[in-house]
């Protein structure tokens, strides 16, 4: 299933989708309108501010920018609607480096904590996304809780919005109920954007090094890299509603969620 129409056009972010219209395991669909997921927000217009809290009820913004990016980038003209609320919640530890982009150039440094260091690409990015989980678990609940919150429309975004958002979203779907497909799906549409999200973040001294080191193809998101993310949650912990559990997710909080996108 490949909905275009799930893409929100904005002159200022290249790589804005709705998480809703996906199908799910009994056979319905996620619903639109509740969470989108983003890029970068810096280049956001006034028409683009005005669609997002005004057509769209944007109330809960999700940056999982690292403190590094926001010092270098700026907090973005969303932080001046006064109906929006932000929740910074980095993903990194601190003290480690601080770009969107190293999931795809990282030297192995960063590996699956329960496995030995593996040389082929599919465990260097999947052992970066399990470093997330490893180095901000309470950055991680924390961001799918605010992502359920019910008083308006959600939006979670780094600076590609491929590999934090990409994963974050993939939790939130899976507790939602989402089919595998449909979430490998979701992983994968950012690379219908890549050459404009590329381009973007090359206008910035923050990201511009990183992206350059290696050809652009190399910062496709693959369907394997979250088939293998998802997969070692399975085996290692019964799925990631296990892993969540072990650091204080609860009932509630897979309630609000399947509320949020579901009904």
């Amino acid at each position: 299933m490949r909905e275009l129409t799930r893409w929100i056009d904005l002159e200022g972010a290249v790589n804005v989708r709705d998480l809703g219209g996906l199908p799910t395991h009994d056979g319905d669909r996620t619903r639109r309108g509740r969470i989108f997921r983003s890029d970068n927000l810096q280049g956001l217009t006034p028409g683009d501010v005005a669609l997002l809290v005004g057509e769209l009820s944007l109330r809960n913004v999700v940056d999982l920018r690292s403190n590094a990016e926001v010092s270098l980038e700026g907090p973005g003209p969303l932080t001046q609607a006064p109906e929006v609320r932000h929740h910074h919640l980095t993903l990194f530890a601190e003290g480690g480096r601080h770009t969107d982009v190293e999931a795809d150039t990282i030297d192995g440094d960063r590996v699956l904590p329960w496995a030995e260091r593996a040389p082929d690409e599919e465990l260097r990015v999947t052992g970066f996304y399990f470093g997330y989980l490893r180095d901000r678990p309470d950055s991680v609940v924390a961001a799918l809780r605010a992502m359920a919150l019910d008083d308006g429309a959600a939006l979670v975004h780094c600076a590609a919005g491929k590999d934090r958002t990409g994963v974050l979203s993939a939790l939130a779907l899976e507790l939602a109920g989402a089919t595998r497909e449909a979430i490998v799906e979701d992983y994968v549409a950012t690379g219908e954007r890549l050459e404009l999200i590329l381009k973007r973040l090359r206008g910035s001294d923050t990201y511009r090094g990183d992206l350059d080191s290696r050809p652009a193809d190399d910062h496709r998101p693959r369907a394997r890299y979250i088939e293998q993310f998802l997969g070692v949650l399975d085996e290692r912990f019964g799925g990631p509603l296990g892993w969540l559990t072990q650091h204080g997710w609860t009932a509630s909080d897979t309630a609000a969620m399947h509320t949020r996108l579901r009904d």
